[in-house]
C-alpha cells in the first residue's frame, strides 16, 4: 500500500472518529447532564487503551457514566463493587471441581471472572484491602490474567475505570503507588452546578428512561486505537513533555526550587508515554493529524496528578499536587 493510500485511509479514519466523538458525547448527554471534561478525558483515555480513576464523593453520577458509554459503544460491559472481604479469585475467576456423568473423572473448570469484559468499572477500588486491589494489576499492563498457573487472554478493547472515594472518608485503603501508575487519568469529579443539579433533579425523579443508540463497534474502537499510535509528533513537543515530566522530579538537577522543597517522588516514564499519546488522541478527536505542546498542556493535570507525591513541607503550606502542576506548566516553556 503507498503512502498516499495509507494517507487516505487515515483521513477518513480522523473525519469517523471525530463525527464519532460528537455523536457518543450527544448520546451520553441523554443520560448525563454536564461533566463535559469528564467524558473528554474518557474519550481520550479509550483510544489510548488507558484506564481512569474517578475521584469523588458518592452519588455523582460516576458508575451511570461509564456504563452509559460502554452501552453506547457496544462493549460488554462489568461492574465489580469493591468491599473489605472481596478477594482476588472473585475478580479474576475461579477453578471448580466438576465431574464427567459419562466417564466418572473428576477435573477442575475454570469459570471466568467479570475481569472478562471489555470496560470493567471497579466501583470503589479503595475500599478493598491492596491485596485485591493488586489483582487487576496484570490485566492492566499485560492484557491476561494468570489463575492457578494458567494464563488467560483478555478481549480486547479492554479498559478498567475505577471510581475511587475520598481517602479521608471512614473504611478506604490507599492505593498503592505501583497501581496508581498503572492508572493514565486521576479525573476528580466535581459536584454539579447548580443548573445542571436542577436538570438532574427533573430528569431523574420522571418516568422518562431514556435510550441510547450504538455508534462504534469493538473492531471499530480496536482500529482507532491503532490510528493513534500513528499521530506524527516533532521533537519539540515531544522534548516539552519530557522537560516537563523531570522536572517534578526532586533529584533532577534542572528541578525548579519548589519541586525539591515541595514533592518527595516526581513522575516516572510512563507519565510521558501518556502525555504523548494522550496529546495524539486529543489531536485526532479535534480533527488534527499532529499532536502539539497545546495538547501536552491541556492532558498534564489529570495525567500528573496522582504521579506527584507531596511532602510535609507542602502540606503545612497547604501545597496540593495541582498547585504544583500548575507551577510547573508556568514554569517549563515550551522551546528551550
Amino acid at each position: 500500500m503507498t503512502t498516499a493510500e495509507i494517507e487516505k485511509i487515515d483521513r477518513q479514519a480522523i473525519e469517523k472518529i471525530v463525527d464519532g466523538r460528537h455523536k457518543i458525547k450527544k448520546e451520553i448527554a441523554k443520560v448525563i447532564v454536564g461533566q463535559e471534561e469528564v467524558i473528554d478525558y474518557l474519550l481520550i483515555a479509550l483510544f489510548c487503551k488507558g484506564h481512569c480513576l474517578f475521584v469523588g464523593v458518592p452519588g455523582l453520577a460516576k458508575t451511570l457514566l461509564v456504563s452509559t458509554l460502554a452501552d453506547v459503544l457496544n462493549l460488554k460491559f462489568n461492574r465489580i463493587q469493591f468491599t473489605p472481604d472481596l478477594m482476588p479469585a472473585d475478580i479474576t475467576g475461579t477453578d471448580i471441581l466438576e465431574q464427567d456423568h459419562a466417564t466418572g473423572k473428576r477435573f477442575f473448570k475454570f469459570i471466568k471472572g467479570p475481569i472478562f469484559s471489555n470496560i470493567l468499572l471497579a466501583d470503589e477500588i479503595n475500599r478493598t484491602p491492596p491485596k485485591t486491589q493488586a489483582a487487576l494489576l496484570q490485566s492492566m499492563q499485560e492484557y491476561k490474567v494468570t489463575a492457578s498457573g494458567t494464563t488467560y487472554a483478555l478481549n480486547l478493547p479492554f479498559i478498567v475505570f475505577a471510581t475511587q472515594n475520598p481517602i479521608e472518608q471512614e473504611g478506604t485503603y490507599p492505593l498503592p503507588e505501583a497501581q496508581l501508575d498503572r492508572f493514565m487519568f486521576q479525573i476528580d469529579v466535581k459536584y454539579p452546578s447548580k443548573e445542571e443539579e436542577i436538570e438532574i433533579v427533573r430528569t431523574t425523579t420522571s418516568p422518562f428512561k431514556p435510550t441510547v443508540a450504538k455508534i462504534f463497534s469493538p473492531e471499530e474502537i480496536t482500529s482507532l486505537q491503532d490510528l493513534v499510535t500513528r499521530v506524527p509528533v516533532a521533537d519539540y513537543v515531544l522534548e516539552y513533555a519530557i522537560r516537563l515530566v523531570r522536572a517534578s522530579r526532586p533529584t533532577d538537577p534542572n528541578a525548579p526550587d519548589f519541586v525539591k522543597k515541595w514533592i518527595s517522588w516526581g513522575a516516572g516514564p510512563r507519565a510521558s508515554q501518556y502525555l504523548i499519546l494522550g496529546g495524539k488522541a486529543r489531536a485526532l478527536l479535534d480533527g488534527r493529524y499532529a499532536a502539539t505542546c497545546n495538547d501536552v498542556r491541556a492532558i498534564a493535570k489529570p495525567i500528573l496528578q496522582h504521579r506527584i507525591i507531596t511532602n510535609f513541607n507542602a502540606e503545612a503550606e497547604g501545597k496540593t499536587s495541582l498547585h504544583i502542576i500548575e507551577q510547573l506548566l508556568d514554569t517549563i516553556k515550551e522551546h528551550l
